[in-house]
């Protein structure tokens, strides 16, 4: 029996952000960068590879490490952290990882016969004098690297361009030769960084990291993180190296462009940097994109959401969602856990970001975290749920639900209660209330609820008695 898919897709211990998923051999791959549960960086851990059958995206297979940070050899002190990869199959039919290691300027790329065995160093991109790509006078610094190849051509697509930092120009495309490493065409900038984008059709939401490239039909689709930060948006080009036009967002991991639930310009969910990409799987186009957890920067989680394609190109910004890759509403009557929210916010924000030197300050942010240490197998929950929290979780297909039921914890001490209300929007009105009761450990509570037949989203929070907050660990619709 296959099994629903929710966001995040991957287990909520694990903590991949930068995903590139590609369709190997009737599987979708999944490689990105590796995060740590309350990390303090970026980027800790080792490659490392997911893949799901294409017809059964919730049932995901941890495939291993595939490449360790010390396997550069610039990298054997083990001082560097692995950026954002992106992997291709070459014209030899082996499997190319492209990456750039924290504060080096060149692009590495290790090579492997299969899609999610283990990849060993293979070279540096460099020009036809040996001279690597980053190191020439005139380049600029090289980062997060996309590939794309088409016969004996390679396009490898990066940069960077820091809010204030005028001398990096945009987005850049460089032309590798079939081996995978030499350069036959030198880079050449594509899409304009927010410093050069005066009259180009970018302003707002100019180039700041992230390159992606897909191709659909005869038209390439040049993803990227724009100077918002926030947001994912695309370029689209009929030629792989120039011409690229901008198109618009595509997500956004706060959910700001939004308007049909909420104002557009507030923020829904945390704001922070995105990386991803689009893919088709079974004729459904996807954007994947991730999300950050623990009430900080340095702990991101790969998501993703149903896209249409309309029949000029263009592509419609889509809502965050707990069901992206399930192919339609979550079944209506069954336990969730309570860290699928793909809303989670405090009434009243008025900024999309909502974080300081990488960690959330404000104590009445509501936050998805985890027990236990970094790699433990355990199922995360929303902590800190209080008076103005507001968590969401969208879509159910509801048919004759007629009970409700909360996990909590924190409710503690003589005469100290609290509610839990049900709403179908986030300033609806109240559906449901669920008396919470002293709970000094996750305990169940239960309460008549009036949901109408249909496709709803769920909203909850949390009003106390004497308790400040609670954690929140699952929901039960029957």
């Amino acid at each position: 029996m296959k099994k629903q898919a929710f966001n995040p897709y991957l287990p909520s211990w694990e903590y991949i952000p930068d995903g590139e998923p590609y369709i190997f051999d009737g599987r979708v791959y999944i490689y990105g960068s590796h995060d740590s549960f309350g990390g303090i960086v970026y980027c800790t851990g080792d490659y490392v590879c997911w893949s799901a059958p294409v017809d059964d995206l919730g049932n995901w297979r941890y495939e291993g490490v595939i490449y360790r940070r010390t396997d550069d050899p610039l990298n054997k002190n083990n001082d560097c952290a692995l950026y954002a990869p992106d992997v291709a199959k070459g014209p030899d039919g082996r499997y190319y990882l492209y990456y750039v290691l924290e504060s080096i300027d060149v692009v590495s790329v290790a090579v492997c016969d299969t899609p999610a065995g283990k990849y060993e160093f293979y070279g540096y991109v460099h020009y036809k004098d040996g001279i690597r790509l980053g190191e020439k006078e005139g380049d600029e610094p090289q980062f997060d690297p996309g590939v794309l190849c088409e016969g004996d051509k390679v396009y490898l697509y990066t940069g960077f361009v820091g809010h204030n930092d005028p001398t990096r120009h945009g987005a850049m495309v460089t032309v590798l030769s079939s081996d995978m490493l030499t350069i036959e065409e030198a880079p050449r900038f594509i899409v304009p960084g927010k410093h050069h984008s005066a009259g180009s059709g970018y302003e707002g939401h100019a180039f700041f990291e992230a390159s992606s490239i897909r191709k659909h039909g005869d038209t390439y689709y040049f993803v990227y993180s724009s100077e918002l930060m926030y947001e994912l948006c695309y370029a689209t080009s009929k030629s792989p190296t120039e011409s690229f036009v901008y198109g618009g967002t595509l997500v956004a991991n706060n959910d700001i462009g939004i308007g049909d639930y909420k104002p557009r310009t507030m923020p829904a969910n945390f704001g922070g940097n995105n990386h991803g990409s689009i893919i088709e799987i079974n004729g459904q186009w996807y954007v994947f994109y991730h999300r950050h957890t623990n009430g900080r920067y340095y702990s991101r989680q790969v998501c993703a959401e149903p896209i249409t394609i309309a029949a000029d190109g263009s592509i419609k910004q889509v809502e965050l969602t707990s069901c992206g890759l399930n192919g339609g509403p979550l079944i209506g009557k069954d336990t969730y856990p309570a860290y699928i929210a793909c809303n989670l916010f405090t009434q009243g924000d008025e900024y999309p970001y909502m974080c300081k030197n990488g960690q959330w300050t404000d104590a009445n942010h509501p936050i998805i975290t985890g027990d236990g240490r970094d790699g433990d197998e355990v199922n995360g929950y929303i902590h800190n749920l209080r008076g103005d929290g507001v968590v969401g979780f969208k879509y159910f297909d509801c048919k004759d639900v007629k009970r409700i039921g909360v996990k909590v914890c924190g409710v503690t001490g003589s005469g100290r209660s609290g509610i839990m209300e049900v709403r179908l929007k986030w300033d609806g009105e109240v559906v449901g209330e669920i008396p919470i009761g002293h709970c000094s450990a996750p305990t169940e509570f239960f309460s008549d609820v009036n949901i109408p037949d249909g496709v709803h989203a769920l909203y909850f929070t949390f009003k106390g008695n004497g308790a400040g907050y609670v954690a929140f660990y699952e929901f039960t619709l029957e």
